[in-house]
């Protein structure tokens, strides 16, 4: 299997609000809580494919320059009252150069993978409930590994399966 550098989308569920410099309009009545298959089937696979949006909503950071609590001031959408949800896109990184291995170290920690991918399904006559998507859940821990303390931080990524025909050729230009 070929090491294709694939983007990412993350959910990351934090408990701060956005910063008083910006002057972030909210739109009354507006929420943004897509599903697992809107995430990876449109939001996702638009952006891998460079198709633009006509809202911007999903800004593009590396998460990993951030510690969990600093990255709601970073986010397009601030988050209302109560909800504790953020999304972002982000490059996946590598541990090693010649490696599949991602690279999730922050500035106090690490993210580290709890249990297995999870599959996500597309319906509709053009999926035929085939795999469009997989989530993985992580959990962030304070200090290095094998020593780190774990926090009650909590994100999802989302990322395409490696078997679609039009990943490998823009993967590495995205």
């Amino acid at each position: 299997m070929e090491d294709v550098e694939m983007e990412k989308m993350v959910s990351c569920n934090t408990a701060a609000a956005a910063t008083a410099e910006e002057e972030d309009i909210l739109l009354p009545g507006f929420r943004f809580h897509p599903t697992d298959e809107e995430l990876v089937g449109f939001y996702l696979k638009r952006k891998v494919e460079k198709k633009l949006f006509t809202i911007d909503l999903i800004k593009h950071v590396d998460i990993y320059k951030f510690d969990p609590w600093d990255l709601p001031r970073v986010s397009k959408i601030s988050s209302t009252v109560g909800e504790k949800e953020w999304y972002f896109f982000c490059r996946r990184g590598r541990k090693y150069k010649n490696s599949i291995r991602p690279n999730r170290v922050t500035v106090s920690g690490f993210w580290k993978a709890t249990g297995i991918d999870k599959p996500i399904y597309g319906v509709g006559e053009y999926h035929n409930n085939s795999i469009i998507g997989l989530k993985k859940s992580l959990v962030y821990y304070r200090g290095s590994a094998g020593k780190g303390t774990k926090t009650d931080w909590m994100m999802h990524e989302f990322r395409l399966p490696l078997d679609q025909n039009h990943a490998k050729d823009n993967f590495e230009d995205a």
